[in-house]
Order: structure tokens, then C-alpha cells, then sequence
């Protein structure tokens, strides 16, 4: 019995005859799947945002909250280096980041889903007292 093949059929036997397919990733083993059940109707858009290298706005949000208190500790380990002629001026740019890493706080915490993921404000006094303490003394 003679069987005909479609046009997309051939076109896909042509490509495999020629060896298109041989540098494929996973060939000869199952393509990975990955279990996104508990994003439920979400699944769809949380995929099409993980393949186009983004994630949804509260978890970019709280990656800038990460690398905001990074920079934080940097500058709080660096203030016992700090000359007394550089003191204010560093204060003064330690006091600005912990105001922003807040805002970013505050952005986190009106984006995120649930208050499981919300972070809490840095105490800004608290956070100078700090850094005072690890300054030049006066």
C-alpha cells in the first residue's frame, strides 16, 4: 500500500536525512518538564515570563531589595575605613541608601501576593546608630 506524505512530513524527514536535528539539547532523553502546578491559572503567564528571562514584578522587585542591602553591608563594613574629614559625607550617603532599599521595601510589599513575601522596613535610626558606631571617633 503506497502511503503519502504530507508536505510538513517530508520537510521534517529532508531535515532529519541531513542531520538538522543531531545537536538538538535532550536528544535521547525526555525533555525536562517543569512542575509549575502551584502557579494554577497563572502557569501560562509565569512561563512566558521565566522564557523571556523576567520574572513577575514583586520578585524583580525584591531582587533590587537584595542587591540594595548588599550595597548596605558594603558600606557598613567600609565606615571603619572611613577618614573623619569623609564622615559626613559618607552618613549622608549610607542614611540615602537606607531611605531607597525602604522604598524598594515598600514597593515589594504592595507587589507582593501574599504577606509571606513582604519585607520588613529597615529602622533608619537604628541602622545610623550603626554605622556611627563603626566611624572615626570625634
Amino acid at each position: 500500500m503506497r502511503r503519502w506524505e504530507s508536505l510538513i512530513e517530508r520537510q521534517i524527514r529532508e531535515a532529519a536525512d541531513e542531520g538538522k536535528f543531531d545537536d538538538l539539547p535532550h536528544q535521547g532523553r525526555p525533555l525536562p518538564l517543569e512542575d509549575d502546578s502551584a502557579a494554577g491559572e497563572w502557569a501560562m503567564a509565569y512561563r512566558m515570563l521565566k522564557d523571556a528571562g523576567v520574572a513577575p514584578p514583586w520578585i524583580e522587585a525584591d531582587k533590587a531589595v537584595r542587591e540594595l542591602l548588599d550595597r548596605k553591608e558594603r558600606l557598613l563594613e567600609a565606615a571603619a575605613r572611613v577618614s573623619a574629614f569623609s564622615w559626613p559625607r559618607a552618613r549622608t550617603a549610607y542614611a540615602a541608601l537606607v531611605d531607597e532599599t525602604n522604598a524598594a521595601i515598600a514597593r515589594v510589599n504592595a507587589e507582593a501576593p501574599t504577606d509571606r513575601q513582604h519585607r520588613r522596613p529597615l529602622d533608619r535610626e537604628a541602622e545610623l546608630a550603626a554605622f556611627d558606631r563603626r566611624g572615626p571617633t570625634r
